[in-house]
C-alpha cells in the first residue's frame, strides 16, 4: 500500500483529495494545524483504517515515521478574506512549510506535488494564461502574500528537483468550487450562494466585467491525480477554461437560487485580477485530462450543500479567532 503525505488535509481541496487517494487504495496521513480547515472536513474519516491524522503546522518541522512514498503540499490559506488577517502565515506556510516538506520527501525518496496557483500569474497581460507566461505580480501589494508566496514555492521546488534529484510536480490550480467550501471565505461562489440564502444583494466589485473561470472539484481532483502520477516537473494549470464575466455569473446565481435579490456594485480591490482563463493545453497533452463536470451541475449539487448548513455557519461572519494561531 503506497503511503502518501497530505497537507491542508482539513481544507476543502485538501479534504476531497484524501478521499480520492483513499478511494485509490493509498493509506493518507493528514496533516493540518486548523487555522483555516475544519476538523468536520475529515470526521468521515475518523474510523477508517487507511487514514490518520496529524495535527502540525507545517512550518515547523515535519516528521513521519517509517517509509513515505508521496507528499501533496496543500497547506496554506487560499482566499482573500484569510491572507488578507494572517499574511505573515500566508508567508511562512509557501516558504519555511515548503522547505521543510521538501526536506522531508528528499530524506524519505518520496515524489512530490506542491499546489500553486493561477494568482502567479498576477493581473495578466495575456490571455488565456499559459504555463510558460511569467505573470503580472504587484509584490509589495497586498494580495503579495499570497502571490509571492506560491511563486517562491515554485522556484524552491524546482531548486530541489534540479539540485537534488527529487521527483518534483506543480500543479497551478484555477478557481475551484464544490461542497466544504466555507460560506465566508471571500471567493465568489460562497460569496453568492451566502447573500442569496440570507436573502441579501448580491455584491459585486468592480463593475462585473472581470472574468473568472470555475473548475468542479471532482475535475480538479482527477487533474492533481494524474499529474501527481505522470513524469513531468513543470508547472500545470489545472482548471476549467470556460470563461464567464462576474456580472453574468451573479445573475446565474440568482436564477438558479429562485431568489430576487438586486445586484449591487462596490470599489474593485486593489489589484483584483480583471481576468483570469486557463489554457489546459498542455494537460489534455500530457494528462489526457480537461472538465467533465457542466457548471450548472456542480452549482447544483454546491448550493444544495450551503442549503443544509446550520443557521449558526449561514449567519456567522468570521471563520475562527486566527489570534490564536498567531505567535509573532
Amino acid at each position: 500500500m503506497n503511503k502518501i503525505l497530505i497537507t491542508g488535509a482539513a481544507g476543502f481541496l485538501g479534504s476531497h483529495l484524501c478521499d480520492r487517494f483513499i478511494k485509490e487504495g493509498f493509506y493518507v496521513i493528514g496533516m493540518d494545524n486548523f487555522i483555516t480547515g475544519d476538523k468536520k472536513n475529515i470526521s468521515h474519516l475518523d474510523n477508517n483504517s487507511s487514514f490518520e491524522f496529524i495535527e502540525h503546522d507545517v512550518t515547523e518541522f515535519v516528521k513521519i515515521d517509517g517509509d513515505l512514498d508521496y507528499v501533496l503540499h496543500f497547506a496554506s490559506p487560499a482566499s482573500p478574506i484569510d491572507y488578507l488577517k494572517i499574511p505573515i502565515q500566508t508567508l511562512k506556510v509557501g516558504s519555511l512549510g515548503t522547505h521543510n516538506l521538501l526536506g522531508l520527501a528528499k530524506a524519505k525518496k518520496a515524489r512530490i506535488l506542491i499546489a500553486s496557483t493561477s494568482e502567479v500569474y498576477g493581473d495578466p497581460l495575456v490571455h488565456p494564461q499559459t504555463e510558460d507566461y511569467y505573470g503580472n505580480v504587484n509584490t509589495i501589494g497586498p494580495r503579495g502574500v499570497y502571490d509571492e508566496a506560491k511563486r517562491f514555492q515554485e522556484s524552491i521546488t524546482m531548486a530541489y528537483h534540479r539540485f537534488h534529484g527529487i521527483e518534483t510536480r506543480i500543479v497551478r490550480i484555477f478557481n475551484t468550487y464544490g461542497p466544504r467550501m466555507r460560506l465566508n471565505d471571500g471567493r465568489v461562489i460562497p460569496a453568492f450562494m451566502g447573500q442569496a440564502l440570507r436573502g441579501e444583494d448580491l455584491t459585486i466589485f468592480g463593475n462585473g466585467s472581470q472574468t473568472r473561470s470555475f473548475c468542479y472539484i471532482d475535475d480538479q481532483v482527477e487533474g492533481i491525480y494524474r499529474l501527481l502520477l505522470s513524469d513531468y516537473a513543470l508547472p500545470v494549470n489545472i482548471g476549467n477554461p470556460h470563461e464567464i464575466s462576474i456580472k453574468d455569473f451573479a445573475e446565474e446565481i440568482i436564477k438558479l437560487t429562485g431568489t430576487n435579490q438586486k445586484i449591487v456594485f462596490k470599489e474593485l480591490p486593489q489589484d483584483d485580477p480583471l481576468q483570469r482563463q486557463p489554457d489546459i493545453t498542455l494537460a489534455k497533452k500530457l494528462l489526457n485530462w480537461e472538465p467533465r463536470v457542466d457548471r450548472n451541475e456542480g452549482l447544483k449539487i454546491t448550493f444544495n450543500y450551503f442549503k443544509n448548513l446550520t443557521a449558526e455557519e449561514l449567519y456567522k461572519s468570521e471563520h475562527k479567532d486566527f489570534k490564536q494561531h498567531i505567535k509573532k
